[in-house]
């Protein structure tokens, strides 16, 4: 592990290289919102008009939000709350702004929750494929003689199970508890450099097999072909959303990763790779997903439906189905876990070091926490399907335990931290502070600023606004 840099705090943990800031960074954001949320809502909003105005996003909000948040990390070079007090105190401001991550560590916490639940679907799914290559081989399509319908219902059915449901939800926290006890170097860092290759690898052979199989051309056609009487404002305003959930602002995490990261690393630059990187996977799944949805006859508006349902259907009528079938949920599991990692990473980073305890036993600590709430999260699609905690509030009304948690952070906490920290960078922190770190000059940095100061604070409040409203 490198020593770390100038001004950095004695005993902090930092990332051996900046490739291996770059690869853990991109596997926090390259997560389930690329492969699972993403084609769904390029698919329930309309296609290009929705992927275009997304990538507008990105750049527009995502990317001025994620350099925001690292260079926080890489001044405070300690936990989340603790590095927005350092650099409010070195700004000559109040310390009450470490608010910011509190908030983004309580969200990660909850949204690390729930996630391993749907990390579980896609451990099960695994094992539906690798079951299915054990009884029919490799070479002819999946589920061999089965009913779409039935290929279909096996969602619902693991739903209806849960006992399974929990099972999965606690094997897959169980993971991604290992990684992080085991510290940034030899844990976080490992998970990063060693699965993303092979993610990026399976996420590419995958999209070339969809290429050549699938319907591709009707894929690039739906996906890039802009039709402006499709951008409404319901569609620009999920594209926004889409773009700030993708790139896991809001949490703590990029704070996080961000104080490991050494002095010599340009954040302006590895921002603008983390943003690119993550908004290509997302842009390659839609092209690695739709390809083979259309060849199979079925609609791109199947909604959160569209991994977990249509494509296992798709998988039947195609060459090699049950291996790609296999192959695809390996690469989602991939990219599930190293985003899982950084979930937990952040929280544990707090209790760490706001309490003193060795990081084992702060992994275990944090990691029942999540326990308890995911298997309250995994029954409410069965033994707890009419329990709703929130139901006293009209915006939860009637939503389970799981939504609930997807909802109260998704809707408040992601958004409210991340206008917090545009407010806070772009007006109270010491400007020759920020010029300092965030690796900017000329008029690229009085672009970033400006967006900063006005641009994102407004269309996040917009953002929060809706997501009330609606």
């Amino acid at each position: 592990m490198a020593a770390a840099g100038s001004g950095a705090k004695a005993g902090h943990e930092n990332w051996s290289s900046r490739s291996a800031f770059v690869l853990a960074a991109v596997g926090s954001a390259v997560g389930l919102g690329n492969m699972w949320r993403f084609p769904a809502e390029a698919g329930e909003n309309g296609g290009g008009a929705f992927v275009l105005f997304y990538i507008f996003c990105v750049m527009l909000i995502g990317l001025p939000v994620l350099l925001s948040e690292v260079l926080i990390g890489r001044h405070g070079q300690s936990s989340a709350p603790e590095s927005v007090r350092r650099v409010a105190r070195d700004s000559n401001t109040s310390t009450g702004w470490s608010i910011i991550g509190s908030l983004g560590v309580f969200a990660a916490f909850l949204i690390l929750s729930f996630y391993c639940v749907v990390g579980g679907w896609v451990l099960y799914y695994i094992g539906v494929f690798a079951s299915d290559i054990v009884q029919t081989g490799i070479t002819s399509g999946a589920f061999a003689g089965r009913d779409p319908g039935d290929i279909e219902g096996l969602l619902p059915s693991l739903f209806g199970d849960g006992g399974l449901m929990v099972g999965l939800n606690l094997g897959f926290l169980a993971l991604t508890m290992f990684f992080v006890a085991r510290g940034v170097s030899s844990g976080i860092e490992w998970v990063a450099v060693y699965l993303m290759p092979l993610f990026f690898a399976l996420f590419l052979a995958i999209t070339i097999y969809g290429s050549f199989t699938g319907n591709f051309s009707e894929a690039v056609a739906y996906l890039f072909t802009f039709d402006a009487s499709k951008l409404t404002g319901e569609v620009m305003l999920a594209a926004v959303g889409q773009a700030f959930f993708s790139l896991s602002l809001g949490v703590a995490g990029m704070i996080t990763y961000g104080s490991y990261a050494n002095r010599d690393t340009n954040l302006g630059h590895t921002s603008g790779i983390i943003a690119g990187a993550d908004t290509a996977v997302a842009l390659i799944a839609g092209l690695a997903i739709f390809p083979i949805v259309f060849a199979a006859g079925l609609s791109a508006s199947a909604g959160p439906g569209l991994m977990f349902q249509s494509l296992p259907i798709s998988f039947q009528a195609m060459p090699f189905g049950s291996l790609i079938g296999f192959a695809f949920f390996v690469m989602v599991f991939f990219a599930a876990l190293t985003s899982s990692v950084s979930l937990l990473e952040a929280p544990t980073a707090f209790v760490k070091d706001a309490i003193g305890m060795p990081r084992m036993v702060a992994t275990l600590v944090v990691g029942l926490g999540a326990a308890i709430l995911g298997v309250l999260s995994s029954l409410s699609f069965n033994e707890m399907a009419e329990f709703y905690p929130l139901n006293f509030i009209p915006l939860f009304a009637e939503t389970n335990f799981f939504d609930t948690l997807d909802g109260v952070t998704a809707k408040l906490f992601m958004p409210i931290g991340a206008i917090l920290t545009c407010i806070f960078v772009g007006w109270f922190a010491d400007a020759r502070l920020i010029d300092d770190e965030n690796g900017l000059d000329g008029v690229l940095h009085q672009t970033w600023r400006a967006l900063v100061r006005f641009v994102c604070p407004v269309v996040l409040t917009v953002i929060l606004a809706y997501g009330l409203l609606s």
